[in-house]
Parts: structure tokens; sequence; C-alpha cells
């Protein structure tokens, strides 16, 4: 045998014992996200998909609702924040890092489609409108879109939601330091912390400083509205005719669909509100800090509920069975039907 393919097999003996390395690196990886507590830790977002329901928490945490919750593996440690599904099979979640994963058999299993430390934004939501075309929203104006499944992930900036003064003074900048204008610019345009469809086939968009944007293209172009709140908004939902946004020190708002005008709705705490979630054609459920759980009619009355003591509540969702299932600092908790 010739020296040549003795340093060739020997070559490939070394390249296998350092790829067979790097792998047992990554299970060991993935064996030691798995943890028995998991569940019980901070988890922040929950989705359905299909019959069953997928959550989302800290360290990468993921966890499939089969009569129990049971953590899978990802392979991200970053902190993520949203989950959505289009179908029973395909889904995705974001996170920090601007991580975007993909799921093609119902949260089982995750494959990585996008991460930057670079961008130090994470990604705070996300919404797809059919198997190929979706966008990602997060901190500072972060938005992308995909047209092919997130297969690719492009940028997008959107200046018509920025204030006019900020208008301005980027127009003066980029004239006179153009380093100095991007700079600035990534970081002027408000938190977009959620979006949803909406049955006219709008999507509504809320954020930082009372940010509720309306789009009629699938999000390519926005409207700011006059909203009567500059406080923080964190969710919005749909129920029946109506839609409401929620956000800081126990502010909602409630409009009809054409969002023509927005009414406060009372509540009878003044804790932040963080999501919601329909429990009939005109009761919207929400909950929030400091563990509140409220019931909200058609007319606006408010209600509470219970509130649970050392908890911040940050996400709700049914079950096929119409159970209550809430995420946050203490895990998932299932709700007594009440």
């Amino acid at each position: 045998m010739s020296f040549s393919m003795l340093r060739f097999i020997s070559a490939l003996s070394v390249a296998s014992i350092f790829n067979s390395a790097a792998v047992l690196a990554q299970e060991s990886k993935l064996e030691q996200q798995i943890q028995p507590l998991a569940a019980h830790s901070l988890v922040l977002d929950i989705a359905q998909s299909g019959n069953t329901l997928v959550a989302v928490g800290e360290r990468g945490h993921a966890f499939i609702f089969d009569n129990q919750w049971q953590q899978v593996a990802t392979p991200t440690v970053a902190q993520l924040t949203k989950a959505f599904f289009i179908s029973e099979n395909k889904g995705w979640a974001v996170g920090h890092d601007a991580t975007i994963l993909q799921t093609k058999d119902g949260g089982k299993t995750w494959q990585l489609q996008m991460q930057s430390a670079e961008i130090e934004k994470p990604f705070l939501d996300l919404l797809f409108f059919d198997e190929n075309n979706g966008i990602a929203i997060g901190a500072y104006g972060l938005f992308y879109r995909t047209a092919d499944g997130g297969n690719n992930w492009i940028s997008e900036y959107h200046q018509e939601l920025l204030f006019e003064e900020d208008v301005a003074y980027l127009e003066e900048l980029k004239a006179e330091d153009e380093a100095l204008y991007l700079s600035e610019r990534s970081t002027l345009l408000p938190h977009f912390n959620r979006v949803i469809a909406l049955t006219n086939g709008q999507l509504i968009m809320v954020g930082e400083l009372g940010l509720v944007a309306v789009s009629a293209d699938n999000g390519h172009h926005w409207q700011k509205q006059n909203f009567p709140y500059e406080g923080s908004l964190f969710n919005a939902s749909e129920v029946g005719d109506n839609v409401y946004v929620m956000g800081l020190r126990g502010h909602l708002f409630k409009s009809q669909i054409q969002l023509a005008q927005w009414q406060e709705v009372m509540l009878p705490v003044d804790s932040t509100i963080n999501a919601g979630v329909a429990l009939d054609d005109s009761t919207l459920r929400i909950v929030g800090n400091a563990g509140v759980v409220i019931d909200v009619t058609a007319q606006g009355n408010a209600s509470l509920v219970e509130q649970r003591q050392g908890e911040n509540l940050v996400a709700i969702a049914k079950d096929i069975d119409g159970g209550l299932w809430v995420a946050g600092n203490k895990g998932l908790i299932k709700l007594e039907q009440k």
C-alpha cells in the first residue's frame, strides 16, 4: 500500500474521530437540555398544533402536550419567546439571538433556520399566512420575511412606523454620517411585540410606545393608528365582533373589527396584561403579572376570576378538551374551571 494511500486512510480515521466526537458532544448537549423540572421553569408561549399544544421558553426549552407535558430537544439554548403552527405538523418558534426554529412533525423535532448573536435583538412573535409566506417581528423594529417556508429570511425596515421627528432626523443624519445613520436607524423603531391576523384579512401589530398598526397586504405596508395610550402593548386578541389590545399596568382597549375607535376597558386590577384567549364568541379571558386571571365580556364588563400569588402569567391556551393552560415564571399550569 502506498504512503499516500496510508496518509489518506489515516486522515479519514482522524476526521471520523473528530466527527464522532462532535456528534457525541451535540447529543450530550441536547441530553443536558432535557431537564425533569423544565416544565416548571420559565415558559413564555403556548401554541396550538392540531389537536395538541406546544410550548416554548427559556434555554431553548420546548414541550409537547399529550395528556401531560413532555420536553423535547431543540438545537438552541437561546430563550424562545413565541411559537406558531400553520398546520398540525408544520410550525416555527422564535427567540433571542434572532433565533428561528422550524418543526415539520408537530414539535417533536426542531431544526435551526436562523440565528445571529450579532443582531443583538430578540424576535418576539411570528405569523405565517401559508406554508411558504410568513413574518417574524421583534425588538427595535426587528422585522424579517420569508417566501420559502423559512429557508431564507429577508430583513425589512418599516420607516412608516417611525415618529415624524425621527424621520426628519434620519434624513439629516444620512446626508452627514452614513455609519451613524445606520446605527441610529436600527434603534429608533419601537419594539414590535405581537402581530395577529384578523378575520377581515387585515393584520394588527402592537408594541412599545402605544404602537397599534394595521396592514392590508400581509405586512408589506403599515398604517399607524392614532391610539389613546402611549405605554407598551403586549398582545392582541379577536373575540366575536371585538378586537382587544392589552398592555402595561392593567390597560385593555377594545374596538369593533373596523378599528375605527378604541374604548378603554376598566379592569379590577392594575397588573400588566400579557395574553388572552376567547372562552366563547363573547368572552375574553386575560392573564397577566401578579397571577391575575380576568374575564371580560363583549359589553366591557371585567371580573377577577382568580389571582395566583407569586406568579407572572404570560400565555394562555385551550387544549382539545377545552381545558385552559397558562404559562409563566412557574412553568405550565392547568387552570381549574371556574
